[in-house]
């Protein structure tokens, strides 16, 4: 699981530190960086974040007034000089609290305390909706040069993710289809029974994996790296089928 994520400090050492952690740690994407609650007030309406690395002390908003501004699906993990806010940040119900100066293993452990958190809701939210036949969905609609193609599950090979848009892979055909979307995006369509996320990168679909080979999945020409994140999973998954 990735999640978005934005940083809210008025000290310039502090954001370009947590700027440089978020960076090297696999599951956040930075969607923002504010050197103000009221800058962030203004920005992240339409560039929301998961995730709020959110400093107390600052000048005109502070952190407790403004996480009370924010919306419940925001969670966020405070980062202040002053130890005594520990407890106001949990009564607006903060995930987490980083002590200033944050060490990397801090940063960590609440990241991985969000990651956590948004896996148990996601796996809550599947557990209410509607259970459907994984063979129900037979195609989807994609927006692609300005049209809404078609695709057929039963043709998808892989789906590879890139910056800003996605290339669906399709058996059969030369060139994939590009869709300005997310690859998060994308996998929330999809039914989890037939595709699986191997690498932040890449989904495939499981009953077209015909060769495994030195941490790849084959496809002919093409080779799709198997990230330590979600090996073991894909283990699950062939253990499930080896005679």
């Amino acid at each position: 699981m990735t999640l978005t994520c934005a940083i809210i400090d008025d000290e310039p050492l502090a954001l370009g530190l947590l700027e440089s952690y978020v960076k090297k740690t696999p599951s956040l994407k930075l969607c923002g960086l504010y050197s103000s609650a009221v800058e962030a007030m203004k920005a992240l309406p339409d560039n929301p974040a998961e995730l709020l690395f959110l400093d107390i002390q600052m000048p005109e908003l502070n952190g407790l007034e403004f996480s009370r501004m924010v919306p419940e699906t925001t969670r966020i993990v405070f980062t202040t000089a002053f130890g005594q806010y520990a407890l106001d940040g949990y009564r607006v119900n903060a995930l987490d609290y980083l002590l200033k100066p944050i060490s990397y293993s801090d940063f960590m452990e609440s990241v991985n305390k969000a990651v956590r958190w948004f896996e148990l809701k996601q796996k809550a939210e599947e557990k209410s909706a509607p259970n459907l036949p994984a063979d129900s969905l037979k195609y989807i609609y994609v927006k692609s040069d300005y049209k809404l193609i078609q695709i057929e599950l039963d043709k998808i090979l892989y789906i590879e993710g890139l910056k800003d848009y996605i290339k669906i892979h399709l058996e059969n055909t030369p060139r994939p289809v590009l869709s300005l979307t997310s690859l998060k995006a994308m996998e929330e369509k999809l039914p989890a029974e037939r595709f699986i996320r191997i690498h932040r990168s890449f989904i495939v679909q499981k009953q077209k994996i015909k060769i495994i080979e030195k941490g790849r999945i084959i496809f002919g020409k093409d080779h799709i790296p198997i990230s330590d994140s979600y090996k073991q999973e894909l283990q699950n998954y062939v253990n499930e089928h080896i005679i």
